[in-house]
């Protein structure tokens, strides 16, 4: 007998029987790119069946395209031949497709090389390295993330500033309201419409909240596994802008969509447990905090500059952090302080956890979750203490981030420390990418340029 199609398949005659059980046709093999962006094939269900082990064949290059889909240059990580590379289906993250009339699965792939050994530069074997290490030291992370994000009006018009949609009042809204609910309540369709996608496809967000920008919300999901949870951040990307484009608006992750309001974090919350028992091992046996927490704390506040690329991948990003936003300068350490890059919010002892409040929600999930713990984890080795925790506004103090693009991938280039945690080979196709991005937006000629200099230069 076929088992309850509603089941989270475990194995690859649990995947078959979902498939068929569903009445699925078609299944959309997904593969994150350097950016965030899904690359894979659509196929028919039976050839997805009839190459669950072999896995599909696609182009090494598809893992070291720009945003803009431009190739990384041959003569670095990527082959002289672009040799194939395999999708190998993790059965466990299929998924409903749920806004296809047709019945239609999703389901993210591993890419490995021919011998079966993960790609070493994709984004999700990085994040697997990382929890590979913690793994080997007895030790399970726990992230717990926050997105915000803006809903704009449709705009085919790249030269056009976003401006805000109508809510269900018929008005846009006016001012900042942050945490207001009548503010939320103006786009209750589209954010119903998200949760009712995310349901169906197991994305399990929590709490909503409306953020400081007008029409700006903020979705937190439900703390786990890091690589769970970078499979859900992935998925929900997708389903936001589907619902939104449903309703005749665009939901973005821009980290800083409009010119003079707050740009949008991905807040990443994190904890340490052992793997034999569970315990947190930010406290001690009293639940006070542990040497392990200033630790790491540590870690963080040595590496997370120079891993700033990581957290804050484009041009974009780096338009966020700045003096004038609420946004962090800086990686002093706080006690439920949110000026401060990291934050150790007031919690009970088994919920001790540290927030990172650095990343853009532009940033791609494996990445930004991959390169927290590895700051984190170079401090559990390092057992360095962290600077004296700040009481005041942390912006108030010196900038402690790099302020340009460029300068981060120097200062992530360099880092030998990081490198050696995620891997030296993914590093360098992270650097291939984001300069190749560099290099295409500096041919671009700004509003701002013709307005200012046309003229009066």
């Amino acid at each position: 007998m076929d088992s309850d199609p509603s089941e989270t398949p475990k194995t690859k005659d649990d995947i078959v029987r979902w498939l068929r059980g569903r009445n699925i046709d078609e299944v959309e093999c997904l593969v994150p790119d350097m950016t965030g962006m899904m690359r894979g094939k659509i196929v028919p269900r039976e050839d997805f069946i009839r190459n669950l082990d072999s896995g599909l064949r696609l182009p090494e290059t598809i893992l070291l395209q720009a945003v803009t889909g431009d190739p990384a240059e041959e003569g670095g990580i990527q082959s002289e031949t672009d040799q194939d590379i395999r999708t190998i289906p993790d059965v466990g993250t299929v998924r409903i497709v749920p806004w296809y009339q047709e019945p239609t699965a999703q389901v993210i792939c591993d890419t490995t090389y021919n011998d079966g050994t993960l790609v070493d530069f994709a984004p999700r074997s990085v994040l697997k390295r990382v929890l590979q290490l913690y793994a080997d030291q007895g030790l399970t992370p726990i992230v717990a993330p926050e997105l915000e994000y803006y809903l704009v009006e449709k705009s085919t018009d790249p030269d056009i500033p976003l401006t805000t949609p109508v809510g269900i009042s018929g008005r846009k809204e006016s001012g900042r309201q942050a945490y207001g609910i009548e503010a939320a309540n103006e786009f209750d369709p589209v954010v119903e419409e998200i949760y009712a996608y995310c349901e169906e496809s197991r994305i399990e967000i929590g709490t909503m909240a409306h953020e400081a920008g007008p029409a700006q919300l903020e979705m937190n999901f439900l703390h786990g596994d890091p690589l769970e949870l970078a499979d859900q951040v992935f998925l929900f990307k997708r389903a936001a802008r589907k619902a939104a484009l449903k309703h005749d608006m665009y939901a973005t992750f821009m980290a800083m969509p409009h010119e003079n309001e707050p740009g949008s974090a991905m807040h990443v919350h994190q904890s340490i447990v052992r793997a034999d028992n569970g315990r947190n091992i930010f406290v001690d046996d009293d639940g006070n905090d542990a040497p392990t927490l200033f630790h790491y704390i540590s870690g963080l506040q040595r590496y997370v500059p120079s891993a700033m690329p990581l957290f804050c991948p484009n041009v974009n990003s780096f338009r966020r952090i700045r003096l004038e936003s609420d946004a962090p300068i800086n990686v002093h350490w706080g006690r439920d302080n949110r000026t401060c890059g990291l934050r150790v919010p007031d919690s009970p002892p088994s919920a001790r956890r540290v927030e990172n409040r650095v990343p853009g929600v532009d940033s791609n999930p494996y990445i930004a979750f991959a390169a927290t713990l590895a700051c984190g984890l170079l401090g559990l080795r390092e057992t360095i203490d962290p600077d004296p925790v700040v009481t005041i506004d942390a912006h108030t103090l010196p900038f402690g981030l790099p302020l340009h693009h460029h300068d981060a991938l120097v200062m992530l280039s360099a880092s030998e420390a990081l490198r050696e945690v995620l891997g030296s080979r993914f590093v360098d196709a992270f650097l291939e990418v984001k300069r190749l991005e560099w290099q295409l937006y500096n041919r671009v000629i700004s509003s701002w340029e013709r307005e200012y200099l046309l003229l009066n230069v």
